[in-house]
């Protein structure tokens, strides 16, 4: 599985959007980048679908000019006006060549969810690698109206729990992906990002 981070080289502020090549060429969210649908077009022709972690701005804002650009199909948790398909709890979609099953994981957001595949998660905002908040295991930040610190805890806890051990990628809304070494896994940097969650204190030292 090939996947492509098509906001990498962003000037402003945007989330991850992930295009997954394969079978079912895919984007995982769409970012806030004008022409990021062209920058997707270097890569692929036949964008498939856009599936979306959470509609948060920075994860939605080009997501018509994306939907329009390839006539892709849109699947989304909670409800948008040009919404294909529903992602419901447990339900699964297909991204490139793998399975995703869907794991809602709110608290960061109330319309969260993750993707659990058999070698990669993508993991919106829910958990991210480095943030500049923490650089090995961090989690999405829950001091903003409408987010909950212990929804989020628990939502870790249930990724946990969905995440076989065959996962050695993580693909998370900010920051690097993460792929496991012989020291660190995937469950191992989830793990730490929920003790960290659990201390319960401000993420940010301005929160």
């Amino acid at each position: 599985m090939n996947v492509v981070n098509v906001t990498a080289d962003a000037e402003e502020f945007t989330c991850n959007a992930y295009l997954v090549d394969g079978a079912v060429p895919a984007l995982v969210d769409a970012g806030t980048i004008p022409g990021v649908e062209d920058v997707v077009s270097e890569y692929t022709d036949d964008l498939d679908r856009v599936v979306l972690t959470h509609q948060h701005h920075d994860h939605v804002g080009e997501l018509d000019a994306v939907l329009d650009a390839f006539d892709a199909e849109l699947y989304a948790y909670s409800d948008h006006p040009r919404r294909d398909h529903a992602l419901g709890p447990d339900a699964e979609v297909e991204l490139g060549d793998e399975t995703f099953e869907v794991v809602y994981t709110p608290g960061h957001a109330g319309d969260h969810v993750s993707f659990v595949g058999e070698t990669a998660l993508f993991s919106g905002d829910v958990v991210v690698y480095n943030d500049g908040a923490y650089d090995d295991g961090s989690f999405g930040r829950t001091d903003m109206a409408g987010q909950s610190r212990e929804r989020l805890i628990e939502s870790l806890d249930d990724l946990l729990e969905h995440l076989p051990d065959s996962v050695t990628s993580m693909y998370a809304g900010h920051g690097d992906p993460f792929h496991a070494t012989e020291d660190e896994s995937v469950r191992d940097v989830i793990e730490r990002a929920l003790s960290r969650a659990e201390e319960r204190e401000p993420k940010y030292s301005d929160d």
